[in-house]
């Protein structure tokens, strides 16, 4: 088996997420169904709750690499596509529980969920829905892919308390941060890319490989959020803009500030992140400050390295049009402001 190199774009052209939509819309189609019926119930406050997120505009980037996976891999079946849907489930219920974690008034510019429905009926719905992802795994049959799958639902709900126990924390380092996010978003990416390899019965070597380029771009992807709440408005990136800076969230932006500012720089952030400046003024402060030491594009640019390694992995599977829509996914995902 022989390696190809695959560059990561130039940064003066436009990537776009197009061929990757194109490769996986018959397959995504059936997702959808799947999603549309397994969120069904005679309790009528599920669907609708549900329904407010899931159909609320999301990328659906999960699930789409389970799909371009098992294209990737030749994969004629369609088991594919209830694990697919078994993906976005956990992600959605990881979703509804942050919102209340998080007491967030908007998720895709719109009102979330816990603000329309109250916190009670978010969690519980996010409850159900983490139960009809387990439904479909089993259906499925394959150990292998529970076992994926399950163990990744444990890995973010351990970077989500890792995450909470952070929040606030000004000492959290940039390698502890990238800890948090490798578990609480990065390991459902690298799910959803592996069991494709595993139900198209691929060696180790692609199921490694597939896990490689989730893991990465699913950091990578988080990378960039974070530099997104520092750097686009809240229209475009629909979620209020300074949102991690209020709720005192130590992202890279923020960490990297820190690292690199002056005593008088570090006072202002050591009580920003404790709650005590977090009004608009001090927003403003903050990003004049991220602005000031570089750091949106040192986040960017730690974003393009581990860009650069998810399109690393696929080098090992050959080319076409599903390994070029893979890896214009990862650099669209970088270059994306929103």
């Amino acid at each position: 088996m022989s390696a190809e190199v695959i560059s990561l774009r130039e940064r003066g052209s436009q990537p776009s997420l197009a061929p990757m939509l194109a490769l996986t819309a018959p397959g995504m189609n059936s997702v959808n169904a799947v999603i549309l019926d397994r969120m069904q119930s005679e309790i009528p406050l599920i669907p609708s709750l549900a329904g407010h997120l899931i159909a609320g505009g999301g990328k659906r980037m999960r699930p789409m690499l389970t799909v371009a996976g098992a294209e990737l891999c030749g994969y004629q079946g369609t088991r594919h596509h209830k694990l697919a849907a078994a993906v976005e489930f956990i992600h959605t219920a990881t979703l509804l529980h942050d919102d209340v974690v998080d007491g967030s008034e908007t998720r895709r510019g719109k009102a979330a969920a816990n603000i329309v429905f109250g916190n009670p009926a978010t969690v519980l719905v996010g409850d159900f829905l983490f139960t009809r992802s387990f439904e479909l795994m089993v259906e499925d049959g394959s150990l292998k892919v529970l076992k994926i799958l399950s163990t990744a639902s444990s890995i973010i709900a351990e970077g989500e308390v890792d995450q909470l126990t952070a929040q606030r924390r000004i000492e959290t380092s940039e390698d502890h941060y990238l800890d948090i996010i490798g578990s609480k978003t990065a390991a459902l990416f690298a799910a959803a890319t592996r069991i494709s390899a595993v139900i198209a019965e691929k060696g180790e070597a692609e199921e490694l490989a597939l896990d490689s380029y989730g893991r990465n771009l699913g950091i990578a992807f988080q990378l960039v959020d974070d530099a997104i709440d520092y750097d686009s408005e809240a229209a475009e990136s629909g979620k209020d803009k300074g949102d991690d800076f209020r709720e005192g969230k130590m992202t890279l932006p923020v960490i990297l500030a820190y690292a690199r500012g002056n005593a008088e720089e570090r006072k202002f952030w050591e009580e920003a992140i404790a709650g005590f400046r977090c009004d608009d003024e001090d927003l403003a402060h903050a990003i004049t400050l991220i602005n000031k030491h570089g750091c949106v594009e040192a986040t960017r640019e730690r974003a393009r390295m581990y860009a650069q390694r998810a399109i690393d992995a696929l080098s090992i599977f050959p080319s076409g049009a599903a390994r070029d829509a893979m890896a214009e996914a990862v650099q669209f995902a970088v270059a994306r402001r929103y």
